[in-house]
């Protein structure tokens, strides 16, 4: 009886180191884009938190009166033609922040990751108001430590 030579199956040498470095290659790869993806996945987050700080200080602001000479309520309307309206103070920073003029120039470094400055500058000209100090343009600017930032801006009519 003649020999059987049997087929032998399986890899050679150099397949197998083909197949090695192909493999490492691709999870080095593989390895580079989930490390890409989870350092940036904090960035939503960030941006998100400063926003939240920018509309917080932002709804604080809204929340005051237009002017000092503002009366509880707003009428009359300070500057306006009323015979009862007092004389507008115009945009001027007090240490009791009771009015939308007094925070020009604030900064708030009390939250953790947030610093927040705001500027506040009469714009009703802006709005198409016959005079420039019937409105005011507040405008929030976030500066995160994670390295977000925010800026919102709102009007504040003078009514």
């Amino acid at each position: 009886m003649q020999g059987h030579r049997r087929q032998q199956s399986g890899f050679t040498l150099i397949e197998l180191i083909v197949v090695v470095v192909v493999i490492s290659l691709s999870l080095v790869t593989l390895i580079g884009v989930f490390n890409q993806a989870a350092s940036n996945s904090v960035d939503p987050v960030v941006q998100i938190r400063a926003l939240e700080c920018a509309q917080s200080k932002l709804d604080e602001i809204l929340a005051r009166k237009f002017d000092e000479n503002t009366p509880t309520g707003g009428i009359p309307a300070c500057g306006s033609a009323d015979i009862n309206a007092a004389n507008c103070s115009g945009i001027g920073a007090d240490a009791d922040l009771d009015d939308v003029g007094d925070y020009n120039g604030h900064i708030d470094n009390s939250l953790d990751n947030c610093q927040i400055s705001v500027t506040v500058v009469n714009a009703g000209t802006e709005l198409g108001l016959s005079a420039n100090n019937q409105a005011r343009r507040i405008t929030v600017t976030v500066n995160s430590t994670g390295g977000g930032g925010a800026v919102l801006s709102a009007y504040r009519a003078n009514f």
